[in-house]
């Protein structure tokens, strides 16, 4: 081996070990700009629910339109149901904007639902619940970001449980039970305080594995938030039903 296979083989590696720093660079400046989104888009969405929640519920045509035709009520529920499998299906199909689209749409939906439940209780211990439902699930979102522990088995139980709540809770649709939707109630805000540390955990574990901030993972961003967002509004609306005081 001559001085000049020597000298190619020290660039080829020096080249080598460049390029890798510039991938683990591009790995950590990724992290960051995903992770910020995250939590950007789910804000965003609570944001454009509570506003819609809060001007329907006082907008009495519009309440009045949505209480009378349940055509037009039963339809919003299937069009979110629809809009959520459409997203979290179809994610690497549709283009970010579209699947943008889609998640806003899905909030303005869910606060034009929502309003009907916040109708029941007074302004004032709504806003309390708000409050005490942001402090639980930064807490615990937290604990999902910083704990070292892995939560995968937790969160397989966690989600066997929640179809077993979704269960219960379409069986006291017709039992009606005052008694069972309270014991529900609590075992709704376990569940959910449970699947927020779960989920972001889970959402970190997949933003640290984006080699990048392209497209791709932004889209795997806004799915995060849709999941966080979700969690934020079943916590709420089960520390509600708990705490809060009705009209």
């Amino acid at each position: 081996m001559d001085y000049k296979d020597l000298n190619f083989q020290g660039i080829s590696a020096e080249r080598q070990l460049g390029q890798s720093a510039e991938r683990q660079w591009d790995t950590s400046a990724a992290f960051p700009v995903l992770m910020r989104k995250v939590y950007v888009w789910m804000t965003l969405a609570l944001v454009i629910t509570g506003f819609t929640a809060y001007g329907v519920a006082t907008s009495p045509g519009i309440m009045q339109a949505i209480l009378t035709n349940q055509v037009l009520f039963w339809g919003m529920i299937i069009a979110e149901f629809a809009l959520v499998i459409g997203v979290s299906a179809a994610i690497n199909r549709l283009s970010l904007t579209t699947a943008t689209l889609m998640f806003i749409l899905y909030s303005v939906i869910n606060g034009a639902t929502l309003s009907l439940l916040l109708m029941a209780y007074t302004m004032s211990s709504v806003a309390t619940v708000f409050f005490i439902t942001a402090g639980t699930f930064g807490a615990m979102a937290l604990v999902g970001y910083t704990t070292k522990t892995d939560l995968s088995s937790m969160g397989k139980i966690l989600f066997m449980a929640l179809i077993g709540l979704v269960i219960a809770t379409l069986v006291n649709i017709f039992v009606k039970s005052d008694g069972l939707t309270m014991i529900l109630s609590y075992v709704g805000v376990l569940i959910f305080v449970g699947l927020t540390a779960w989920d972001s955990q889970k959402i970190k574990q997949m933003m640290l594995q984006a080699s990048d901030a392209g497209e791709g993972a932004q889209k795997m961003a806004l799915l995060g938030a849709l999941t966080l967002y979700l969690d934020f509004i079943n916590l709420f609306i089960y520390l509600l039903r708990i705490f809060g005081k009705r009209d």
